[in-house]
């Protein structure tokens, strides 16, 4: 199907854009025009100008934004299902950081990985991604912790976008970790690793943002502070995994710096909250890590709704503390682990997620936005976050282009 000119009709159209419940739209229909919405209102007001545009019916169906995965760490080598043994057995995440395990062993199984072997399997994760409506996907790096395997690891997550019909940002996140080659030594991997390769990454064009991992068993805020300002000199925005074991104010000091999001943050307190709205912070809340990790800790969804902080929602994929590759699994286990409603989940993995990458052009449906939308067979978008292992998407919709998922 040519994108140049089309019409999409008979639909529910929830656009999640406005004040008004999910935006809703009904028997609704949407015009695109070059890749980008043209159009979109009740089917009876479409304008005379487009009568002989090719049209596509979609039976009553329910129409979205394309999905955005806002955080995953889909690029990685080997697995981590020993891990998972360990923590039923009683340890905790840190306890097994501690003793080599975590991010680090990923770290070792993904620098011994061929770059065509990390791309073959992160493409498995990302197609199950896209089966569910993903358009665009953010990908970090930070199974590397060394030149080569960092600037590997963004190389082969633009590959992934070249291959298949989805926009993928990537995060440098060389401060994920400490190895063991520079154990005790943090910052020296910081001054002799980390922001040497973030500055080669960036020269070579495979960073859209700069992230790291803020808690005792990664990073202190002043060795963040110090990758940050790298970025603020090279003209990136940043993220921080910030307050998921404890508090160490690493979303205060991302949002110091005017960052794009703060993640995880369950341990996250008022004066974070509030730094957070004053910068126009996202908070993306990973329900898949707290599920996985058994945690108790909750989000402080209240004080975000009280400060008017937008929250999104991402699958934080990755092989150890959240092996999850379903965006609507995520939205479930928003509203029953988080309390979020359904409408919050859709938002947040729309609009939200969307702003969490520092996306203007998509995530609502309006015109002047970027064609990328999702078709359910559902009647109402609360059915989206509703439903457990259930994939109700119909079609996708890649940049006004049908895709065939």
């Amino acid at each position: 199907m040519n994108a140049a000119s089309h019409i999409f009709t008979d639909l529910t159209i929830a656009t999640c854009d406005g004040d008004s419940p999910y935006g809703l739209i009904e028997r609704a229909a949407l015009v695109v025009e070059d890749g980008q919405v043209a159009w979109v209102g009740p089917e009876a007001d479409l304008p005379a100008r487009c009568a002989g545009f090719a049209s596509t019916g979609f039976g009553g169906r329910l129409m979205t934004p394309g999905l955005v995965d806002c955080h995953t760490h889909i690029v990685f080598g080997g697995n981590r299902a020993r891990e998972f043994e360990m923590r039923l057995q009683g340890a905790s995440y840190e306890e097994v950081a501690r003793a080599g395990g975590g991010i680090v062993s990923t770290v070792g199984a993904t620098r011994t990985a061929m770059p065509e072997t990390l791309l073959e399997e992160a493409l498995t994760r990302v197609d199950a991604l896209i089966a569910e409506g993903v358009t665009t996907l953010e990908i970090k790096s930070g199974y590397g912790l060394d030149r080569e395997t960092e600037l590997t690891m963004l190389r082969v997550a633009r590959r992934i976008a070249q291959l298949r019909p989805v926009t993928v940002r990537t995060s440098f996140l060389g401060a994920h970790a400490i190895p063991a080659e520079f154990a005790g030594r943090a910052d020296a991997y910081i001054d002799e690793i980390c922001i040497p390769t973030l500055r080669e990454a960036h020269a070579e064009g495979l960073v859209d943002a700069v992230d790291g991992f803020c808690e005792g068993i990664a990073f202190l805020p002043d060795q963040i502070a110090r990758v940050f300002d790298v970025a603020r000199e090279l003209g990136l925005p940043v993220k921080l995994h910030a307050e998921q074991l404890s508090n160490l104010g690493g979303a205060r000091l991302a949002a110091s710096y005017g960052a794009l999001s703060a993640d995880h943050v369950e341990y996250l307190d008022a004066t974070g909250v509030a730094a957070m709205a004053q910068a126009g912070t996202v908070a993306v809340l990973l329900p898949g890590a707290f599920y996985t990790l058994r945690e108790t800790q909750m989000p402080p969804v209240d004080l975000f709704r009280e400060h008017g902080v937008p929250m999104a929602l991402a699958t934080d994929c990755n092989p150890g503390s959240s092996p999850l590759a379903s965006l609507l699994l995520t939205m479930n286990m928003g509203c029953t682990l988080f309390r979020m409603t359904p409408e919050e989940a859709l938002r947040g993995v729309t609009a939200h997620g969307a702003r969490a990458l520092g996306l203007p052009d998509r995530g609502t449906i309006a015109p002047g936005m970027r064609a990328d939308l999702a078709v359910w067979s559902v009647a109402h978008p609360a059915e989206l976050a509703y439903r457990i292992g259930f994939n109700p998407l119909h079609s996708r919709i890649f940049g006004g282009t049908l895709c065939n998922t």
